[in-house]
């Protein structure tokens, strides 16, 4: 298969949770390496974005194959993209992978079992739940993963997440090694699960925000599930794109409300400007100001805070996946 491409103070204090495991090159090298399959579900217009967000995370270190689901709407250019550098998702069961990331993707039904592409993701989770040693889904995938799996349903909130917000170690565990007990996390989104919920199905809450609920939580099993409401992969300019895109859909109509800026992510001077505009945008409502929305350079994003964290999970999140397979390689052996 072909591939391609190349903490603030302010959200807590500093200090550790739990030891710091070893990184992959501080370790022995696996051998072979790991292999660790991304299933990108993600719209059309973020799609390569999202592959260069998570290689970034995963690293060289790694072997990483794209795998995408033939059920989620494509475009042409996106069509061609994944026809050459993709694997279909029937491809997974003989690929050989250690691990597995699923994206999340807009949605377009009401409900998420009412996706085009929702008998396809529920095969791929009952797939990676034996025949993975781990499987990390990302906001819109993780709501889907615990509806098929427990029934779980993800609840609307009155307004849109967006932003970067502290997020604080619940408990101890090997993901968190290594991080401070407060880090900054990117959430954008439009539901929620409940946490009560979450844990009477028996998934064990890891970090959480006293501003928009669970952010990180896990399911021990067979494959270790690892479940994640924020997107610490994101960029230090992708809220502000989410942002820019949503000021469009109001201005044209294809949403009700203007959307609010996300939250402790700007500069003061860059919420000055950008609340001008959205005043504007409220008063005229008409497409033809989105030409007049204000640059990146004049709004300018503090320094992205959360990547640091971001990637520390991601190294204990592959020291996991080596030690599981290891283990596995040691009960087959045995057996």
């Amino acid at each position: 298969m072909l591939e391609h491409g190349g903490s603030g103070a302010a959200y807590g204090e500093t200090g550790l949770v739990d030891t710091v495991p070893p990184s992959l090159s501080e370790a022995a090298a696996p051998a072979p390496r790991l292999r660790i399959g991304l299933l990108n579900n993600m719209p059309d217009t973020a799609l390569v974005q999202t592959e260069r967000q998570f290689r970034r995370l995963i690293g060289p270190e790694v072997e990483l194959r794209f795998f995408s689901l033939a059920s989620v709407p494509r475009g042409p250019l996106a069509r061609a993209h994944l026809d050459r550098f993709y694997a279909p998702h029937t491809a997974l069961p003989t690929a050989g992978l250690d691990a597995l990331v699923i994206t999340g993707s807009e949605p377009k039904a009401a409900r998420l079992d009412a996706e085009p592409y929702y008998a396809d993701f529920t095969a791929v989770v009952d797939w990676a739940a034996q025949a993975t040693t781990s499987t990390l889904f990302s906001c819109l995938a993780a709501h889907a993963a615990v509806l098929h799996l427990d029934g779980i349903e993800r609840r609307p909130l009155p307004a849109k997440h967006s932003g970067v917000y502290p997020c604080a170690a619940s408990q101890p565990h090997p993901l968190l090694s290594g991080m401070a007990p407060v880090m900054p996390v990117p959430h954008s989104r439009w539901n929620d699960l409940p946490e009560g919920e979450l844990a009477a199905k028996g998934y064990t809450v890891l970090r959480r925000s006293e501003a928009v609920g669970v952010d990180l939580f896990v399911r021990e099993g067979a494959s270790l599930m690892v479940f994640l409401q924020g997107h610490p992969e994101y960029e230090i300019d992708t809220l502000a794109r989410e942002y820019r895109r949503d000021i469009g859909r109001f201005l044209e109509g294809s949403r009700d409300t203007c959307p609010g800026i996300p939250e402790n992510y700007y500069s003061d001077d860059a919420i000055e400007r950008l609340e001008t505009f959205a005043e504007l945008a409220r008063i005229k409502r008409a497409l033809s100001l989105h030409a007049d929305f204000p640059g990146m350079a004049a709004t300018p994003p503090r320094p992205a805070a959360w990547q640091d964290g971001a990637a520390r999970l991601f190294r204990n999140w592959l020291s996991l996946v080596a030690a599981n397979r290891a283990l596995r390689a040691t009960a087959e052996a045995v057996a």
